[in-house]
């Protein structure tokens, strides 16, 4: 599993909410159902003409609620963008935070789903770091999501 270590201050990302029960991992199917949704009414089109921050593409958004709310999530699907919210989208302000940027290789979910296992179950486990506490973000570039060679990054923050 290849990954950096880097620092950000806070950034804010615009975009769609929905809860998610984690539940007999509901959310691994309900995200993907989540992300075709977005595709096919033109919010990951918008939300990439919104772009314009350091991270240059489409956010998954991991905010984990179970602390307060056993078993719920909420999860983004969003852009980092610097000014007013635009109508119909969402803001959230990401904290300043070290990430491990974890790289991940090929086909949406199954390349992505694989490396979140391997990293609660090998990375932190083995690991000098632990999780923050804050938002976990997914980073989709342009390209075809469905190819074998796709290239995206889960960011983790770290404490």
């Amino acid at each position: 599993m290849k990954y950096k270590i880097m620092e950000r201050e806070s950034f804010q990302v615009v975009g769609i909410m929905r809860e998610l029960s984690c539940e007999n991992g509901e959310n691994l199917t309900e995200i993907p159902k989540m992300w075709a949704d977005v595709h096919a009414d033109g919010t990951n089109n918008l939300l990439f003409k919104l772009n314009n921050g350091e991270i240059n593409g489409v956010l998954g958004v991991c905010v984990d609620k179970r602390g307060t709310q056993p078993q719920l999530m909420d999860y983004w699907i969003a852009t980092e963008h610097t000014g007013d919210t635009p109508e119909g989208l969402m803001k959230l302000e990401i904290p300043a935070s070290k990430w491990a940027v974890f790289e991940v290789h090929g086909a949406m979910p199954d390349a992505i789903q694989k490396v979140w296992k391997k990293i609660y179950t090998e990375w932190f486990p083995s690991g000098h770091y632990k999780h923050a506490g804050t938002p976990d973000l997914e980073v989709y570039f342009a390209g075809d999501s469905w190819s074998s060679d796709y290239y995206s990054e889960i960011w983790i923050p770290l404490k």
